[in-house]
């Protein structure tokens, strides 16, 4: 059975795209690629149909990681398929509560810095998109810190449905 994990932003064209594409690339060299699927959505429409900023595109392949997206809005719907909600931030932790169908299923949603020990209480990814590209390569820091601890989270979860 495949365990479903959706990154969301705001837009989907910065943060949660470079999250997508970094924990693809964390659950590929665990070997669970054939066990987990990874994919990515905003809270809001604006940028739907577009690919991710050029500028979150030119650090993701300028770190080695794939960059091919094209946005799209999350839909409350797709709770029914999803095991794991990764919001990017507390607003969009907040979103996707109150969009939630269940209480089940906005237990689903955590935020992406959770999984960063060294994080401590500053949870959030600060969104990149109105500042230069020191915000893209900060949010990719970010985003890869916390991918370590989310692998170790979901392989448990995989490896427990298996079991």
């Amino acid at each position: 059975m495949t365990y479903r994990v959706s990154f969301v932003c705001t837009g989907n064209i910065c943060r949660s795209p470079m999250a997508e594409f970094v924990f693809r690339a964390r659950v590929a060299e665990a070997g669970l690629e054939d066990r987990v699927e990874v994919d990515s959505a905003g809270t809001g429409g604006w940028h739907e149909g577009e690919g991710a900023d050029p500028r979150t595109v030119a650090v993701l392949r300028g770190n080695g990681y794939g960059a091919e997206h094209t946005a799209r809005q999350f839909d409350p719907s797709w709770f029914d398929r999803l095991d794991l909600v990764v919001a990017l931030d507390t607003g969009h932790l907040r979103a996707l509560r109150r969009l939630a169908p269940t209480e089940r299923d906005a237990e689903k949603v955590r935020l992406l810095r959770s999984y960063d020990a060294a994080a401590g209480d500053d949870l959030d990814v600060p969104d990149p998109y109105y500042g230069g590209p020191e915000g893209f390569d900060a949010c990719l820091e970010m985003v890869e810190a916390a991918s370590h601890g989310l692998l170790a989270a979901v392989r448990e979860q995989v490896e427990g449905r298996a079991a």
